[in-house]
């Protein structure tokens, strides 16, 4: 597998863009190969890969995560549509603790983000039909599954559309302020 990478977070978070072998019947591209994610660094096992589709434009799904002994590394990709992926580093012992970053993926231009176990996630869908894939490497388990309010404050995340035209679970709406979260444990492989 050949791809570009682009690292965040002390090269925690990583931004893979796959080479694309185009011709006049479309394109080819290695989209997961184990061996390369062993060479740039990632061990993860990804045990259960989800699909989201968000029938309209505006949805925010997240900011999620899981807790010790379920902590979840993640693998997103786009594929129909465009999202803004949000990440926040929950490390405590991070010099990053509590910062976040937003990265724009779609479909048109194929990336994959590995997020590590840490971090929480969601996105902003700008397009109507989203479909978003993602591999994790825990299984979902309820009992440690944990939502930080996109809307905390102190997070400083600007999404770029109105509050009022945001749709959002209830679960989404209602997530937890960071300052809520001071006692979380993670896995680390």
């Amino acid at each position: 597998m050949n791809a570009s990478i682009k690292k965040y977070f002390g090269n925690s978070v990583l931004e893979i863009k796959p080479i694309k072998y185009l011709d006049n019947r479309g394109f080819f591209m290695e989209f997961y190969h184990n061996n390369f994610f062993k060479k740039i660094g990632l061990f993860d096992v990804f045990k259960q890969e989800n699909i989201s589709y968000s029938k309209k434009k505006y949805t925010f799904r997240g900011l999620h995560f899981q807790t010790y002994p379920k902590s979840q590394s993640k693998l997103i990709s786009v594929i129909s549509g465009k999202i803004i992926d949000v990440i926040v580093d929950l490390r405590k012992f991070s010099k990053t603790y509590g910062e976040h970053i937003k990265i724009k993926l779609d479909s048109k231009d194929i990336k994959l983000l590995y997020i590590p176990a840490g971090f929480a996630h969601g996105f902003l869908t700008l397009e109507n039909n989203t479909v978003v894939s993602y591999k994790v490497s825990e299984y979902y388990s309820p009992k440690h599954e944990e939502t930080l309010s996109i809307f905390d404050k102190k997070l400083k995340i600007k999404l770029g559309t109105a509050k009022r035209k945001l749709i959002l679970s209830d679960k989404d709406l209602n997530g937890n302020e960071l300052n809520n979260f001071t006692n979380i444990k993670f896995k680390w492989k």
